[in-house]
């Protein structure tokens, strides 16, 4: 994850998948917190001040979504990824918790409604940020709320595309480039 650090340098993080509020008694949230929704990220005490105070950018060659098969239980893994270059940002928070052996820096992802592209795959979207917009995000100034919640919108359709990719990303262990291979027939077509 890339952040500005407080003497306004950019700075790569590894943080962890899931963002542990600073005041949370324990490192073990009750509730999943690997995504914010852009709606309720200013409100909820989770993420309010992470997202007031604490933003980064996490870049992606892409994300898996999957999308209901109709008159099925079954669901088709689609690979969602930038239609303009290798490369997109999502809008992240991120907090610390703990201190010295014990701190833990930890992230979440915001999403939003999915655009005209993804919505027939899935609903929901990660908030992908356009590059004018990545100054302002990463800024650690306090920024009015109103500003940085317009910057948590559905990208446009014509920089995303998506193909259906084969079942085996179900599983957290398989982490080999085959898994983006696109299906020969696809079940949906997502270009417009």
């Amino acid at each position: 994850m890339l952040r500005e650090a407080a003497d306004g340098r950019r700075q790569w993080f590894l943080p962890r998948w899931g963002l542990i509020p600073s005041w949370s008694k324990t490192p073990k949230t009750e509730y999943s917190t690997i995504n914010a929704r852009a709606e309720t990220v200013a409100e909820k005490p989770a993420f309010r001040n992470a997202f007031k105070y604490r933003r980064g950018l996490i870049p992606a060659s892409g994300y898996y979504e999957w999308a209901r098969i109709p008159g099925s239980k079954t669901k088709q893994p689609y690979f969602i990824h930038p239609a303009d270059g290798p490369l997109f940002a999502f809008a992240a928070i991120w907090e610390r918790w703990g201190s010295g052996e014990n701190l833990i820096e930890s992230c979440s992802i915001i999403v939003t409604a999915a655009n005209e592209r993804t919505r027939a795959i899935h609903e929901r979207m990660p908030v992908i940020l356009a590059p004018a917009d990545y100054e302002a995000w990463l800024a650690p100034s306090l920024r009015p709320v109103p500003e940085l919640l317009a910057l948590l919108k559905p990208c446009p359709s014509g920089r995303v595309a998506a193909y259906a990719v084969g079942t085996r990303v179900n599983n957290p262990r398989n982490d080999t480039p085959d898994l983006i291979q696109a299906l020969p027939e696809l079940l949906f077509q997502s270009e417009e």
